[in-house]
């Protein structure tokens, strides 16, 4: 039986996605909850608490962005043009934020210009791949294998809305990784937002969730169309299920089940995405196979993916077991 190398190429980029998305979420979120901590030695703590991991965390944003160059050009080159405002905005803010880790430690008179370096460039960042996502999701106009649409195409209620749960989201991922990583009274306000934006989470997944079925007829079929209208019965309860696994967790005062319990919140809206989209790469119309580079290409690459995913895979485990624990509020990262 022939091997489907678009198929598997297309499941290595959406889990380098996803794996973005879950690991420099919380790292992002830390950032955009700055503002809400004016103490500048809860502030130390926040940005010791991911110092270690922060920059790993992004390598799985170069291996998405590259393999889907590599493995996938013409949707690069249609989802490129389509993005490049939310594209470039979000680079900008992972500039800012990245810059501000070693400025920050190194100024008094400008600290709080880093402060906001690092919380702006977060903020921007996470509203900036809510953005593109939303745009991806509402589909991008192709014609003659490009893309057909106009410059502000993004910018629509459905992607601004999508930004706004981006940003609610992963400001729920940076509370609980605060409430995991941190003690004393820091801990203690970062569960009471998180029990807010748990519940502001959920309202924004609700709000997308209803939206999307109705944006193109192909996910109308797929969520309320047999036998794939199972889906819109098992994700919700699971989604429900995590949502009750972070409350209880919250209130109950565990450390590590409110951040495993938003994890998987984002893992089932991810899945979500993945069954409205799916064949497609490009939606409506560039699917997996369409959007594939010639199978040679596909099969080299493939090579070198079987050996580069491993080792970051082993490094991102390695570094997160390296700087398990609580964060010492007397000992810095830098």
């Amino acid at each position: 039986m022939a091997i489907d190398l678009p198929f598997i190429w297309a499941a290595i980029i959406a889990f380098a996605v996803l794996a973005y998305v879950i690991l420099d979420g919380f790292d992002l979120g830390v950032g955009i909850l700055f503002p809400f901590f004016p103490e500048k030695r809860d502030r130390d703590v926040m940005m010791n608490s991911v110092a270690p991991v922060w920059d790993g965390n992004e390598t799985w944003l170069v291996l998405g962005g590259g393999g889907l160059l590599a493995v996938f050009p013409l949707a690069y080159s249609i989802i490129l043009p389509a993005l490049y405002a939310p594209i470039i905005a979000m680079l900008l803010g992972l500039i800012f934020r990245g810059v501000a880790f070693e400025y920050r430690w190194r100024t008094r008179r400008g600290e709080f210009l880093w402060n906001w370096a690092f919380a702006g460039g977060s903020a921007l960042a996470a509203f900036s791949q809510g953005i593109a996502l939303g745009a991806l999701v509402q589909g991008i106009p192709v014609v003659n294998r490009a893309y057909a649409g106009s410059w502000w195409d993004w910018l629509t209620p459905f992607s601004i809305a999508t930004g706004l749960a981006i940003l609610i989201g992963y400001a729920l991922l940076g509370s609980t990784w605060l409430i995991m990583k941190t003690t004393g009274e820091l801990a203690e306000k970062a569960r009471r937002i998180a029990l807010r934006t748990c519940f502001a989470t959920i309202a924004a997944m609700g709000i997308v969730s209803l939206w999307t079925p109705f944006l193109k007829p192909q996910y109308l079929e797929r969520w309320f169309g047999w036998p794939t209208a199972i889906f819109s019965v098992i994700v919700p309860a699971l989604v429900l299920g995590c949502f009750a696994l972070l409350v209880t967790g919250i209130r109950s005062k565990r450390d590590a089940q409110p951040f495993l319990a938003a994890l998987g919140l984002f893992v089932l809206g991810y899945a979500g995405i993945g069954i409205s989209f799916y064949p497609f790469m490009v939606p409506p119309s560039v699917t997996i196979w369409d959007a594939a580079a010639p199978d040679s290409s596909l099969s080299f690459l493939l090579v070198g993916a079987l050996v580069l995913v491993p080792i970051i895979l082993i490094y991102t485990v390695y570094a997160y077991w390296v700087f398990r624990g609580k964060v010492d509020p007397e000992e810095g990262y830098h």
